[in-house]
């Protein structure tokens, strides 16, 4: 309708003074009001289409993941890396204030101000994050980007046996199916790697550096579902909108990451000169702080992603970003290239698409029966559920 009003006065303009002397007086004016209609609605227009784009959220999505892991990858495979917990402190800095000149410049406008009572409650939610964290870091410090993602898929059976004891969830035989998938590309991923291991020079050397590759994915897995599996119980409590979560996680974080920097980890300045040579210095700051930035970016992009698609499409994309996400170990860090890591990234790759059409089959029977009982969903979906309508 604007715009049929643009073309009657465009129509209008050259013999309006020839009319009245109302419309001498008045059309001078009437040209400049709808030309900034038009060019503001223009730029509206392509700004919502970008908003509403389904394929731009996706690849958003996709690309901050990818390089988020590859930069932390980049940032703790120095030889003398050891400042792990210094590493997250930055990390958390950078996306706090990073938060906080978001929410003066007016670009996040739900953000509620800091409440003592609310931080002592998630505290100890905060405290299982710092475990989550600093523990994918240790493990992706010694294993490889493809062998860190498919072993990550391990987490997916804890949590979903966790929510069987916790929510009084089920597992499906075509879950049990992508469970086992899931181990079966670990195991080959694991006999793929030591195998490459063995055969190198420094055969014992490598093989240590495995075996403590795979006890903190262990520790991780662990950590990482029981972080989940916690959250989702505290977070509908805590009435959190969308970057709550996020500040509260980050700023609770970063005490407890500062002083188990000084008190765990090496200050001297020769060590410093180590974890920073001089050659890689200014790549490693700048890689620390897009991290930061990386972790507010994901963060946007999946709840941008969820409300443009929807969850199943969402989780989708999550299980299919594995493949380019395990390609990227392979380009940028010249993992060893054989027909076992091959064959493992296959197939944790055919097990996440096959969990995640597992779920969304278990969600249509929900659908389609009576809600006895509450639909059980993994505790990363429902956290987001839960902070979006709470």
């Amino acid at each position: 309708m604007s715009d049929k009003k643009n073309e009657d006065y465009a129509i209008r303009m050259p013999d309006s003074g020839m009319r009245s002397p109302y419309g001498e007086e008045k059309d001078p004016f009437i040209p400049q009001r709808p030309a900034r209609v038009a060019s503001h609605h223009g730029l509206t227009s392509q700004l919502s289409k970008i908003e509403n784009s389904p394929a731009i959220s996706i690849l958003a999505y996709c690309l901050s993941s990818i390089s988020m892991t590859v930069v932390n990858k980049y940032v703790v495979s120095g030889a003398e890396w050891n400042l792990n917990f210094f590493y997250l402190a930055v990390q958390s800095i950078v996306c706090i204030v990073t938060i906080v000149v978001l929410k003066q410049i007016g670009l996040i406008t739900n953000l509620a101000p800091f409440d003592v009572n609310k931080g002592k409650r998630w505290f100890p939610v905060s405290l299982l994050l710092v475990g989550m964290i600093y523990t994918s870091t240790k493990s992706l410090q010694y294993l490889s980007v493809p062998v860190y993602t498919i072993f990550k898929n391990l987490t997916t059976i804890v949590i979903a046996y966790g929510e069987v004891l916790w929510f009084g969830g089920s597992v499906t035989p075509l879950a049990l199916l992508s469970f086992g998938l899931m181990v079966l590309s670990s195991i080959v991923a694991a006999w793929a790697d030591t195998r490459s291991a063995s055969q190198t020079a420094e055969a014992a050397a490598a093989l240590a550096t495995l075996n403590a590759g795979y006890a903190w994915m262990g520790l991780n897995v662990f950590c990482t579902a029981t972080y989940l599996l916690s959250m989702r119980k505290v977070i509908k409590s805590m009435n959190f909108k969308d970057w709550d979560t996020m500040f509260y996680n980050n700023l609770l974080t970063i005490p407890v990451l500062v002083v188990c920097s000084l008190i765990a980890e090496d200050w001297s300045s020769e060590n410093l000169r180590k974890c920073f040579p001089p050659e890689s210095r200014n790549a490693l700051f700048i890689g620390m702080i897009y991290s930061g930035m990386a972790a507010i970016l994901i963060s946007y992009s999946s709840a941008w992603c969820i409300r443009v698609t929807s969850s199943t499409t969402y989780s989708m994309v999550g299980a299919l970003n594995k493949l380019p996400l395990a390609i990227s170990g392979l380009i940028f860090f010249s993992a060893p290239v054989t027909v076992g890591s091959v064959s493992a990234i296959i197939i944790g790759f055919i097990s996440g698409i096959v969990f995640t059409w597992a779920k969304v089959r278990q969600s249509q029977v929900a659908k389609n029966s009576l809600p006895t009982t509450q639909p059980t969903m993994s505790a990363s979906s429902q956290s987001t559920r839960d902070a979006a309508n709470s």
